[in-house]
């Protein structure tokens, strides 16, 4: 795969369950592709590793790193806080790495309206149906109902922002979706996709 002259910021969101994680993960085996690593003040999951998947912090530390102003971006989702540590995405970006994000829409408007040198391109991932984000919910939280039904309620909130990205795929097929985005990933020409189907595809997420 050829790689950018210059580094960009690639942005995966989604509402919680619908797989960008595991895209994020996926896209950054390409050559020159460099994840930015989230610091947060949740607890790590049991298959998770402190500074492989995040940097596990306390909110105190979290809250000074804010005050230092040591973020590109953050957020509290779920009453936890999210961010991506400013020095490390722009090194990365001087560097002429391709820093992909796994933030929400929260981070991805701070960034948007930080309007940085580099090429930025925002995608939003979508389940295929409801039915199966919560399977995959399920699946992920090893049977946590409390967790699950708090990510669910957030659920609607979260589809509402598709139409703040330049992208938007429906993880329905894990290679499918991911060949899709790295096609718009490489391609030069201005990006679009059928806002009528999402649109359609969203009514139908929602009932």
């Amino acid at each position: 795969m050829s790689s950018f002259k210059k580094g960009g910021m690639y942005v995966l969101s989604s509402p919680s369950g619908a797989g960008k994680t595991t895209l994020v993960k996926k896209i950054s085996k390409n050559k020159n592709f460099f994840t930015s690593i989230s610091h947060t003040t949740r607890q790590p999951r049991s298959n998770e590793k402190n500074s492989k998947d995040y940097y596990f912090i306390s909110k105190n530390k979290f809250k000074k790193l804010i005050k230092k102003k040591e973020f590109l971006e953050y957020a509290k989702v779920f009453d936890n806080y999210y961010g991506s540590s400013k020095e490390i995405v722009i090194n990365n970006l001087q560097n002429g790495k391709n820093v992909i994000f796994d933030i929400d829409w929260q981070g991805t408007r701070q960034i948007r309206n930080k309007k940085l040198k580099y090429k930025l391109l925002t995608i939003f991932v979508l389940p295929p149906s409801k039915e199966e984000l919560l399977k995959r919910l399920i699946k992920r939280e090893k049977k946590n109902l409390k967790t699950v039904k708090k990510r669910m309620k957030e659920f609607k909130k979260d589809l509402s922002r598709w139409m703040e990205y330049d992208y938007v795929v429906i993880n329905d097929d894990l290679k499918i979706c991911y060949n899709n985005i790295m096609r718009v990933i490489k391609s030069q020409k201005k990006i679009t996709f059928d806002k009528k189907f999402i649109r359609k595809h969203v009514k139908k997420l929602l009932s």
